[in-house]
This record gives structure tokens, sequence and C-alpha cells, in this order.
């Protein structure tokens, strides 16, 4: 045990995480030159299309210190806000972590809301400056940030670069001596930490653990804790490139388990593992449940496709453990699932993965919070739908969340983003100065505004020198109105949201003249309307397709076009009575485009 190094990569998003990976693997020969590409452990291609890790990869390297041969387990971690449960759960399988900071961009938001998690798990830190290589870097401006951080001294910190591969064998060094040495006992009862799990359709479900303590060996009969279920253990091993079978994993370490499991629903993140004949006394504990920032609607374009839309989020799942969905339904939509997302680009990154792995045509629609709704009798229920909200003479108030929004800039966009944070009825809590000409800007927002387009906002005002972290705050009573979208005198269900009683009349206007370009010409006049409860504040009209049924009439006396236009009115109306709009899912997606 004392040669196993478990330590994990956290960083903001670009700071070069996946391509030093790649270095740390191409030095310990972890892969053959052949097999080595530019961020050899994002597998999805997704991931490499956008550039960005979605899942965190755990990979074993054997390396070669000193005469001493020593196993390093490495989790690469997500870096994007959405994605901070991944890095959560890869903290609690490791006993170090590198920071990595970009020496042209320093220290941003998701580097230090990281580097609290960690500190949290009392992991032992390895400061780095990435990208030191760059013209435009700044080493010994970003140093000074590290160690205002920090507090840790100027030698502690390596200088590196994942593109040219400087400093890469001083990582290796200072992982092998400053990471400690996982605890734990080998002859104790077994206790391991599933930290995530994947779906592999030939052998089941796979799932991946760190042993506390304990040891487990090949057809060794275990038990799954929280879910109570029994297997033999088919198979296991440590994850090298490739699954890499084993006859025996003991405590420190970290490893896969095939047990032949098909069911979804058995294997749960930040489960524990035991032995069935000798158990371990209490589960591991400090494993925080998820919870979803941003509900959306996922509804399958055919309906018959619902069970294979159910199957496919099951194993999406496993997969992705911060994703929740129930079922539900909608008159305009049918049956389909309320998905819980952690933000608008996990919400992407899901539909995207559902369309690519598993086929499926879905349709979103306006993604929402959860409200916390109080009637007059006292009780209080939460709603994650519009739809789901009590009549308005049953409501006594509403509360909406808030969040704790932190954003590191340069000075020279101070204005725009105090505009731009105020304008979505934020606070200003606190503005302070980090280190030279970077400030630190702390409001309350309410999360409902900057779900659908805050970010790309703040990104294009600050020309992309924002960095922006959140998390939830607080409930606050607010003067919330439901705006429902009228085709014809129906109501879209799927349309449907809850805004600030200030913002309803300038959203609806805008709905409806967003709707009126995108639903096709009908035979008849199709109304479009906003409405509050029975109170109507905004209206478009798409004009009825005519035909010119007084073209064969040239001349003659002006009863006979008249007889024709009334015939066709006749008609209009009727079709009118039994003609049903077709909402284009254009306009499901375009509703989150309105700025």
């Amino acid at each position: 045990m004392k040669n196993i190094r478990n330590f994990c990569i956290i960083a903001h998003i670009d700071h070069g995480k996946s391509t030093l990976a790649d270095r740390l693997l191409e030095r310990t020969k972890t892969v053959a030159e052949k097999d080595m590409e530019a961020q050899v452990l994002d597998d999805m291609d997704l991931e490499r299309e956008r550039g960005i890790t979605i899942k965190s990869h755990a990979i074993q390297m054997d390396y070669e210190q000193d005469g001493e041969h020593y196993f390093l387990n490495l989790i690469d971690t997500p870096g994007h806000v959405d994605f901070s449960y991944e890095v959560s759960r890869s903290i609690a399988a490791c006993e170090g972590a590198l920071l990595i900071v970009d020496a042209s961009q320093g220290i941003q938001a998701q580097t230090i809301s990281n580097l609290y998690m960690a500190i949290d798990n009392d992991l032992e830190i390895i400061p780095v400056v990435n990208k030191c290589d760059l013209d435009s870097a700044k080493p010994d401006e970003v140093e000074d940030q590290i160690i205002e951080l920090l507090g840790c001294d100027r030698g502690d910190i390596i200088r590196a670069s994942g593109k040219t591969g400087m400093g890469v064998d001083d990582i290796l060094r200072a992982i092998v001596e400053k990471v400690p040495a996982p605890k734990g006992d080998p002859n104790a009862p077994l206790q391991a930490l599933i930290f995530d799990s994947v779906f592999n359709p030939f052998r089941g479900i796979i799932a991946y653990f760190k042993i506390v303590n304990g040891t487990l060996k090949t057809d060794d009969f275990v038990k799954f804790v929280s879910t109570g279920k029994e297997y033999h253990a088919d198979e296991l091993g440590v994850l090298k490139l490739d699954l890499s079978p084993r006859k025996e994993i003991s405590a420190g370490n970290v490893g896969y388990i095939i047990s032949g499991i098909k069911t979804s629903r058995e294997v749960r993140v930040g489960d524990t593992i035991t032995h069935v004949a000798q158990p371990c006394e209490k589960a591991i504990e400090g494993f925080e449940e998820v919870k979803p920032m941003v509900f959306a609607g996922v509804y399958p374009i055919e309906t018959e496709d619902f069970e294979n839309l159910r199957s496919s989020l099951e194993k999406l799942q496993l997969n992705d453990a911060s994703l929740t969905f129930q079922p539900e339904s909608s008159a305009a939509l049918g049956f389909g699932f309320r998905c819980g997302f952690l933000g608008l680009l996990h919400m992407e990154i899901v539909q995207e993965r559902l369309g690519r792995e598993f086929d499926m045509d879905v349709i979103t629609t306006v993604p929402n919070v959860s409200y916390i709704v109080y009637d007059k009798k006292g009780n209080k229920t939460e709603v994650h739908n519009p739809s789901g909200l009590p009549d308005p003479t049953l409501i006594d108030h509403i509360e909406e969340p808030y969040i704790r929004a932190t954003i590191i800039t340069v000075a020279d966009y101070i204005g725009p983003i105090m505009t731009l944070c105020l304008g979505k009825r934020g606070e200003l809590v606190k503005q302070e100065y980090i280190s030279g000409n970077r400030m630190e800007l702390t409001f309350d927002m309410p999360l409902g505004e900057i779900v659908i387009d805050f970010y790309d906002k703040l990104k294009s005002i600050s020309k992309g020198y924002a960095s922006f972290d959140y998390h939830l705050h607080d409930f606050r009573d607010s003067k919330l109105v439901k705006l429902d979208i009228l085709l014809n005198g129906e109501s879209v269900d799927a349309l449907s949201t809850l805004t600030h009683v200030d913002n309803a009349a300038r959203f609806g206007r805008r709905m409806c003249e967003k709707l009126k370009e995108l639903i096709p010409r009908q035979q008849f006049d199709i109304a479009i309307q906003a409405a509050i409860g029975g109170k109507i504040i905004a209206r478009e009209t798409i004009k009825a397709v005519r035909k010119d049924v007084t073209a064969k009439c040239y001349g003659g006396d002006i009863s006979r076009k008249r007889k024709l236009l009334e015939k066709q009115k006749a008609g209009k109306k009727r079709m009118k009575q039994i003609g049903s709009v077709e909402v284009p899912q254009k306009a499901f997606l375009a509703v989150l485009k309105l700025d």
C-alpha cells in the first residue's frame, strides 16, 4: 500500500487538464505511442468535438523512482460548473489533487470552488502553473495569485506545459513525495466505495470502486449495502486504458467489478460494497446527494418510443449520476419525463447523448427551476413545472431559489457585468480586488433568471475573460406569475413559464412575435396570445393562406363577388373549429434563444 498514490486533476475550464494528463500517460509509458492521440482520456466523440471533459476518467500508471515501483491512480475531472458533481465524486476517491492554473489566464472562479472542495476532503494540493510556453504567459503574476490563495511557498509551485511536456517529471516526483499513501487495513472487513459506473450491452453494469478497507478477490460473494443485493464478483481488475483483470485487489487501490448486473437501479454511485460472509459495520459516509438546478420536460417525438426513452435515460443515468427524471404527461406532447439537470450545458449534453448513443429523437420543453408554493391554508408544495401550479386564487405566495454567484473578472468589464446582473434582478453582496487588476464580485441572483442565457451574455460582454461559479443559497418570496401561451384559445402547456411580474408583458410579447415567425401559415387565421390568468397581455395573428376565389369574376355585379367571398369565409370558419395547429420543434428551442 505504501507505493500506491491516488490523485485527481482539478482546474477551471480550458486550463489544460486533459493535455497534461496525456503527457503523464506518455511519460509513464501507460499508453503505447501508436494509441496516443490528443485528449486520450476523453473517449466520447462529443468531448473531442467540443474540447471539454464531460466524464471523470480513471486510469492506473506504473512509475519508477529511485529504484522503487509506484502505482499512480489518476482521475481526470471536468472543469465546467455543470459537471462539478463529477468532480466531487472523484475527490472522494483520492488523497491528493493537482491544482492546475493557466499561466495566461490566472485563477478563475471554478479553480477556487474546486480547490475548496478538495480542501474540505483533506486532500494534499500540488499547485501547477500550466501553459508556460505561451507568449502571453505571466507565470510570476499567476504564482503570486496561487501563493495568496493557498499560502504555499513559491518553491512548491511547479511550472509546466502540457503541450511541450515541460515540468512533467517534476509533477510525477511531487506526486510520489507529497501525496500520502492511502490508509486502510487489507485484513479488515471489506469496504469499497463505488464512485462511477458504466453500462456495457454485453457484460452488464461495470462499477468502478476504491477499496477503503479489506481485500476483494475474484468469485467472492459480495453485497451492495444500500440496495441490499448480493452478487458473485465474476471479474475484477484495474483501470488501464482498457480494463485489465486481476485476481485480487486490496485496500487503497482503485478498480472495477463486473458481476452480471443488468438493471441500472441496482447500482448506485456512492454505495458501499462489502462481503456477504463478513460484512463491514457501516457504509462509507460523506457522499452528498445531487441537487438538480434546472428542470425540463423531455418527450419522444414518436409517442410509441416512450419505453425506449425510459431505458435510454436509465442507462445514461448510470454513467451520469447527476441526471434525475420522473414520468409526466402533457396535453400538447403526450407522455414523457421531467428531467432535472445541473445546468444548461448539462441539459444540452444529455439531449445530444440521447440522440447519438441511443438514437432517440426528443423534444425538450422550456427549462425552469423548482419553486415552493404556499397556499392560503399554509401548506407548502414544491413545483417543478408551471403547469403543476395550483389555481392563482388559492396561492398565498411563491418562493423562488436564489443563488450566490461569484464572478471573477478584469476591472475593465465591471460596468457592463454589473448592468447585466442588476438587470437580472441581482443584488450586489460584495466586491473586492483579488490581485493587481482582477476583481471578485459576489451577487445574490434568482436562479430562474440565469437559467436561460446568462452565461453566454456574461462571456460576450467580458470578451471571454469573466469566469462564473454559483451555488444554491436560499429561497425568497417573489412576485411570480404564470404566463400561458394560447393558440386559437387553446393553452399550450409545454410553452407556459413562471416569470417575474415585471418581465411578464415584455416576455409574452417577444414569445408571440417569435412564434408568429416559426408556426407555418394555415388555411385559417391563427391567434397567438400570451395570458396571465384570464387577462390577455399580448397578441399576434398569423394570417390565413388565401385563394383568390373572385379571380373568375371579371366585371359583373358586386353581389357575385360578395357571394363567393361569404362562401369562402364560412368554409374558413368551419375549418378553424376543427383545424389543429402543430407547434414545430424549432418553436420550443427558439424560446431559449430569446434575448
